[in-house]
């Protein structure tokens, strides 16, 4: 069993009782044998969390920090057994000088401590009054507990199978938080210890702020704020902690509530290694480094296999969910639209050309034309729509496409490829019975061959049609419908294709007839309509009979070129996103087919015509997948096997 790069992290808030450092610590010690029991790497509590934050000047009191201390020595004593890294806060005595710190715990010792950098001093802050910033703590260890440990924010640990930095609340609202240096120095995860309190507004702040610390430092954070219990003299602490991953929310805490609270996730550190790889920026800044080289605290934890996310694996990574759903949607739509009409203008095209289906992708590329159209100020009428009805068109596709463009008021044509496919079929001696991949790809090059010839009588343009999955598996005729000249549709996946139609329907038409159209086109099934109808006109070749569902090709995609997995974490992913939906064996068999189908069809991505990238997912030979045609499978397929 694997942990495929998966560490399990918490954010611990236990209820407090201020100054009275012995409840504190049994709190803290329930909940580090809860994290214990729930197979938790490591686990962060408030700033500190071990006296509470709101002692004042309790703080420069003997019996308090004697208290703290024999506290700590309790918890260390109680977790000498318990697989699991814990982080404290409480005021460190360093010689003649306190620290509000954080202090790193494994198996019954003190692995080392980290101040707080920044000490805020305004408002109804006043931590300058009892502790002394890192920057003016000359020390590199400290005596804690009968131990001395190392000290200093210039500390990364090593634990089971990832590394990790911390820094003090504070410390991440500053203009360079210490969690940025940490992060190029080799730490994967930060932990803050923080007690943020709770003020209107302050807590979307929060959120926002570490989630754009986690994104920029390519980094999960796990941040853990105190609660109930402290003292509400003045102000009120709200119980917020959050877990974060490279600016993607995994978890949040309940706030305002008088119970302890463990909140755990799984941060992904194979995928944040990978992101940082690709980035150049990243490696860039990492060079350029000029601090000396933090030290290295190896805590020699074991790595723990997982056998069970409790994350939320998405089975559609392309689409959103709620109300990030329309907003992405237009979006992409508006990014489509303005592709397109630069691209016009730039060619001085008059016209663009289209083959109209009355499937997904031709309907989405319809939709673009017609709204970039009308963004220019130009004549519908300059859009030519073309039906193109061969072997395999039903009368359900055939109706929709032209009844959709006549709705639209475009120019339509219609010109049925059979003669001219069964004059070439003869002039190359191929015999029409014989259904095959001849067969199939003599009319996708007619049909390419008519739009272009069309758009050089009207002095316009061939916008192409094919998606991003089409593109990834090569589900496309090699200077047939692979060709246009500008693929409006080729950052756009299958699986949000679907939805863009729909939303269009819902906020760009109040026309019902065109609505009930695209509902239509929406629910017909995936088909190239090649191979020709059964005896009661309908189809009888559907794409994803043939080379699998889209919505597990599209999530292949998603997580082999966006986070860079290989075949058995791709694997172990889906089988959590598609439970109940798809076998184990059926999941196998597509990554397969996909695998292969992607490496073996690069070479039609090589020559890919222009056309946006919409999301963080392309395939462009000019921007996101530099490959070589040639490529060979086996590794990918070996590790699958």
């Amino acid at each position: 069993m694997k942990n495929f790069g998966f560490v399990k992290v918490a954010a611990a808030i236990p209820t407090v009782q201020v100054a009275n450092t012995a409840y504190n610590a049994a709190q803290t010690l329930a909940l580090i044998k809860q994290a214990a029991r729930e197979k938790v790497r490591a686990v962060v509590f408030p700033e500190l969390g071990l006296t509470g934050y709101t002692c004042a000047d309790l703080f420069l009191k003997p019996a308090l920090l004697d208290g703290a201390e024999a506290a700590l020595e309790m918890l260390l004593k109680q977790t000498q057994k318990l697989d699991v890294v814990f982080i404290v806060g409480m005021p460190v005595r360093a010689r003649t000088v306190l620290l509000n710190a954080a202090v790193v715990c494994y198996k019954g010792q003190i692995c080392g401590v980290v101040p707080k950098t920044y000490l805020p001093n305004y408002n109804e802050f006043y931590e300058s009054r009892w502790f002394v910033r890192a920057l003016a703590f000359s020390g590199t260890d400290v005596t804690l507990c009968g131990q001395t440990v190392p000290a200093g924010t210039d500390l990364i640990f090593k634990a089971g199978g990832f590394s990790f930095g911390v820094e003090i609340c504070e410390d991440v609202w500053a203009t360079v938080p210490p969690s940025s240096t940490a992060a190029l120095q080799g730490a994967e995860i930060i932990f803050n210890l923080s007690a943020s309190n709770a003020l209107v507004g302050k807590h979307a702040y929060v959120r926002q702020l570490v989630a754009q610390q986690s994104a920029r430092c390519m980094c999960g954070y796990v941040y853990a704020s105190c609660g109930f219990g402290e003292s509400t003299t003045d102000v009120v602490f709200g119980s917020n902690a959050l877990i974060f991953e490279n600016g993607h929310e995994l978890a949040h805490s309940t706030r305002f509530t008088d119970k302890s609270q463990l909140l755990c996730a799984e941060i992904d550190v194979e995928r944040l290694r990978n992101e940082r790889l690709v980035n150049t920026s990243f490696r860039t800044d990492c060079a350029l480094e000029t601090a000396e080289p933090y030290a290295e605290i190896d805590l020699a934890q074991p790595v723990m296999p997982v056998a069970q996310l409790t994350r939320v694996v998405n089975p559609l990574p392309f689409v959103p969910t709620g109300a990030e759903l329309d907003e992405h949607c237009e979006e992409i739509f508006n990014i489509q639209v303005t592709g397109l009409a630069t691209r016009l203008k730039a060619a001085h095209a008059k016209t663009a050309v289209l083959g109209i289906s009355g499937g997904l992708d031709s309907t989405l590329a319809l939709l673009v034309a017609v709204r970039t159209f009308d963004k220019l100020g130009w004549p519908r009428k300059q859009i030519t729509g073309v039906t193109m009805p061969g072997f395999g068109t039903t009368d359900r596709t055939y109706k929709n496409a032209l009844t959709l463009m006549k709705q639209l008021g475009i120019n339509v044509q219609e010109i049925s490829i059979k003669k001219a496919c069964e004059q070439h079929f003869k002039d190359i001696g191929h015999d029409l019975k014989k259904h095959d991949t001849t067969y199939e790809n003599v009319q996708a090059r007619e049909r390419t061959q008519i739009l272009m010839d069309l758009a050089n009588q009207t002095g316009g343009l061939v916008v192409g049609t094919g998606d991003l999955s089409e593109l990834a598996l090569g589900w496309a005729t090699y200077n047939g419908d692979h060709i246009s000249m500008y693929g409006v549709n080729a950052g756009v996946p299958k699986t949000l294709v679907k939805h863009l139609v729909s939303w269009v329907a819902a906020h760009e038409t109040a026309d019902k007839k065109i609505q009930r159209v695209l509902a239509d086109v929406v629910d017909t099934p995936i088909s190239p309509e090649l191979l020709p109808v059964n005896s009661k006109g309908q189809m009888t070749q559907k794409t994803e009979d043939l080379v699998g569902p889209y919505v597990l090709h599209d999530f292949f995609l998603y997580h082999f070129l966006r986070g860079g997995f290989g075949p058995e974490k791709i694997l172990f992913l889906a089988k959590h996103a598609f439970a109940g939906r798809f076998k184990e064996g059926e999941i196998k068999k597509w990554l397969s087919v996909f695998f292969r189908r992607f490496f073996a069809q690069q070479f039609k991505r090589s020559c890919l015509p222009d056309g946006p990238k919409v999301g963080s997912v392309a395939l462009s030979p000019r921007g996101d997948l530099k490959m070589p045609s040639d490529a060979n499978v086996q590794e990918w397929l070996k590790e699958l096997e």
